[in-house]
């Protein structure tokens, strides 16, 4: 062979190598070939591919003659190779797909072989089923036919190493908020497409998605279509004794709904949260923004106590409460400010001597608000006389970042966390939502000790609402009612259908390392079962071993895809 001493025009760095994958498939579902270099290159590699027929013949799968191209900066391409079904009872069949690199930046110098393997319907089990939504969207929450079994065959791979001897938090559940205009829209579906709808979202069976946990407002949120309160009065009236506290705003849509899911589910976690007390408590006298006047901190938390008690009569369990909604944003409608102060003022000395009084045990949890505001909970778990009352504290990510769950649950690892909200917007890409959601809200709170993952509004129409005038009017919801018998699924949906689906209420998440670009989080359910949900964030194909007990499985994911695994 012809040496050359190293110059200027002769780069002296080792150039990457390629090398070709592939996964054992069920009969009916592509043979993907993953082509993979060992570092990325400064220019483009191009890879003839050529299958050659082996035991499976041209009947058993599509022949391909084509050149993959894997982009300067990246690290992978993708050969699918299409294969069909017959009525014969073959075990396993197999062809080869043979690949020439045509481009000069590698250091292949012979063709790369890698085989196809293809099994008979039903003969071979996979250790794990896999479930994958695409950010294309051309894959959504489906099964896939992967034969993924573990075993411990070498390789240079990353890998997520799961754990299930180190455990953190358990999980109380995964869902939405249920909005006034969420039970309002879902309402208006026929008997029969509503009922279907209901055991889609909230049911077990095999095309559920299991929600476990709902938020939903005490009187009226933004996504009402008007402001109410349970206890409203004439302008310059007072109701100190709460003599007209009614749910009848919310006996149309909500608790009825509520009821028609509790059947479904009766053990689903409802958490409940104010946007704004009866205006007449307030120092501005309007829905939004202003304060809840000192004197009647008792009333309120009498407010909160009839709220409950009444709820429990209707047979709609409340497992917790917030004293308020993003109580540092004064300009939703409806809206409130509380301070840390003045939250804590009113836990200590009402809210949570009064619920004990009643001999009520929903759960206080306070703040939630903003990740880039730890210092609120922490100052009212700082008060030596509240904190007792407290169960935990609530988190959104529309500011900070994930991380502060960690910081507070540090701080006071006896009380809990919850993430509680996280909108999608009308203009939002389905491809960028479900990446940042799934690393951030899922993924990135489970990480950080949260009890829940819980997205905004479970509902809404064509035109995103209903919401109040200053409200909302680009939140998208989970689902949108189209018509009468029909709705459509957001990117919401999936976000929270690939935990919430897999992971029931008393799972406990357990170990498992980050590694690169894949965000990764896991969990092992009341019945044995270990689920682990893995978010691509880089800009191409990741290749990556799943390792538990010993062994390994190799899989791979798409760039902004997600995947649970279930074994």
């Amino acid at each position: 062979m012809l040496k050359c001493s190293p110059s200027n025009d002769v780069p002296t760095a080792t150039p990457p190598v390629v090398t070709i994958t592939s996964t054992p498939v069920t009969e009916g579902y592509d043979v993907i070939f993953t082509l993979t270099l060992s570092k990325p290159s400064t220019v483009a590699t191009t890879v003839n591919v050529v299958t050659t027929s082996g035991t499976a013949g041209p009947g058993d799968y599509t022949s391909l003659n084509t050149t993959i191209t894997i982009a300067a900066g990246q690290t992978s391409g993708i050969a699918n190779v299409i294969t069909y079904s017959d009525s014969l009872a073959e075990t396993a069949e197999t062809f080869t797909l043979t690949g020439i690199v045509t481009s000069n930046n590698t250091s292949n110098l012979v063709p790369i072989v890698a085989t196809g393997t293809i099994f008979d319907n039903g003969i071979v089990i996979s250790d794990i089923d896999f479930w994958l939504t695409k950010g294309d969207q051309s894959v959504k929450l489906q099964k896939q036919s992967s034969v993924l079994v573990f075993g411990t065959t070498n390789n240079g791979y990353q890998n997520i190493e799961v754990n299930e001897t180190q455990t953190f938090q358990s999980v109380d559940g995964f869902g939405f908020t249920l909005t006034g205009g969420s039970a309002q829209v879902i309402n208006q579906l026929s008997t029969v497409k509503k009922q279907e709808l209901l055991q889609e979202l909230f049911g077990s069976g095999t095309n559920s998605i299991g929600i476990s946990y709902l938020r939903l407002s005490i009187a009226a949120s933004d996504l009402n279509d008007a402001p109410f309160s349970y206890d409203d009065m004439p302008t310059g009236q007072t109701d100190v004794n709460l003599t007209g506290f009614s749910l009848a705003s919310d006996m149309t849509n909500l608790i009825p709904l509520l009821k028609q899911i509790l059947v479904i589910n009766p053990n689903i976690k409802i958490m409940a949260t104010p946007w704004s007390p009866p205006v007449w408590m307030k120092d501005n006298n309007n829905y939004i923004g202003g304060s809840l006047q000192p004197q009647y901190y008792g009333v309120y938390a009498q407010y909160f106590v009839k709220y409950i008690q009444k709820m429990k009569a209707e047979g709609i369990t409340i497992d917790a409460i917030c004293p308020q909604n993003e109580p540092l944003n004064p300009g939703n409608n409806p809206s409130m400010v509380m301070t840390a102060v003045q939250q804590a003022t009113f836990i200590k000395y009402n809210l949570g001597p009064d619920f004990q009084t009643a001999g009520i045990s929903t759960k206080i949890i306070i703040y939630d608000h903003n990740c880039d505001r730890p210092d609120y909970p922490l100052t009212i778990l700082n008060d030596a006389t509240a904190n007792p009352y407290v169960d935990g504290s609530a988190f959104h990510l529309y500011g900070g970042d994930i991380s502060a769950l960690s910081t507070v649950h540090n701080a006071f690892p006896n009380k809990n966390v919850y993430f509680t909200e996280q909108w999608t917007s009308s203009d939002g890409s389905f491809s960028g939502d479900l990446k940042w959601h799934l690393k951030n809200v899922v993924i990135g709170s489970m990480r950080n000790w949260s009890k829940n993952a819980l997205e905004w509004n479970l509902a809404n129409n064509t035109s995103y609402g209903p919401h109040t005038s200053g409200g909302c009017s680009q939140c998208k919801g989970a689902v949108t009612i189209t018509g009468a018998d029909s709705f459509t699924r957001n990117v919401g949906y999936y976000i929270i259908a690939h935990a919430s689906k897999f992971v029931p209420t008393g799972s406990v998440r357990i170990a498992s390392n980050t590694s690169g670009n894949l965000s990764d989080v896991a969990f092992k359910t009341p019945s044995g079962k270990i689920v682990l949900i893995v978010e691509n964030d880089g800009n191409s194909s990741e290749i990556f071993n799943i390792k538990y007990n010993g062994k390994w499985v190799t899989t791979s994911l798409e760039s902004g895809a997600v995947g649970t695994y279930i074994w």
